[in-house]
């Protein structure tokens, strides 16, 4: 598959947009051969982005190690209950009422501390956009409650920073896996050395790698 047309010189730092996305695909390619036929598989994948600031990161938390249709409804439940969402509501909300709304208690300790700093002005999410992805996640998996996952997939989805890499997700891995031809699925620690061909666009790589996830789980590849 040839990319149609020259290839541009910068690549932003950030995927706004389809055509931001489809520039660093157009560079991560050219950058790693290896990921040609991923693309042929797959075609361009579609941009997927989240509300930024306290909601969009509510929402990941809320839906840690859940199915997404569990996620889903609590969340609709959540938006229902605090309509703004906003982080003084949290804050000021009884564990008790967020209990009945689904929330584990580990859960609703995260989000009341995550609406304590943002209350204080100690922290300030959509100012994490502006950050090196490494530095951004290191602050974010310094508050309590917030893992290597969460915190990567809050600065992708939610901030669009082009080199976020959820490197613990296991979908991820397995798609790496299979389109690698590695022999098993890879460590969260194996993942992020391999994505190191990917900097400056591994969120790129990963909006890339979960559309092979997905076109594989349909042809009953992944076993």
């Amino acid at each position: 598959m040839e990319w149609p047309g020259p290839l541009p010189r910068l690549v932003s730092s950030h995927l706004e947009t389809q055509a931001d996305l489809e520039r660093a695909i157009a560079k991560l390619v050219k950058q790693d051969p290896r990921l040609r036929p991923i693309l042929v598989a797959t075609g361009i994948p579609m941009l997927r982005r989240r509300d930024p600031g306290f909601a969009g990161l509510a929402q990941i938390v809320v839906g840690q190690q859940l199915s997404t249709a569990s996620a889903n409804a609590i969340w609709n439940r959540m938006s229902k209950a605090f309509d703004p969402f906003h982080h003084d509501s949290i804050r000021g909300a009884t564990a008790a009422r967020l209990g009945r709304l689904g929330l584990s208690a580990a859960k609703i300790k995260t989000l009341k501390l995550l609406a304590a700093e943002i209350r204080s002005k100690r922290l300030d999410l959509e100012a994490l956009g502006e950050l090196d992805a490494d530095e951004a996640h290191k602050i974010l998996t310094a508050l309590h409650g917030v893992g290597p996952w969460t915190a990567d997939v809050y600065l992708l989805f939610c901030l669009g920073h082009a080199d976020a890499w959820p490197a613990g997700d296991l979908a991820l891995q397995d798609a790496v896996r299979l389109g690698l031809n590695l022999d098993s699925r890879p460590t969260t620690k194996e993942i992020t050395a391999l994505a190191e061909i990917w900097r400056p666009y591994r969120g790129a790589a990963a909006h890339l790698w979960w559309a092979y996830y997905r076109a594989v789980r349909s042809s009953a590849k992944i076993v």
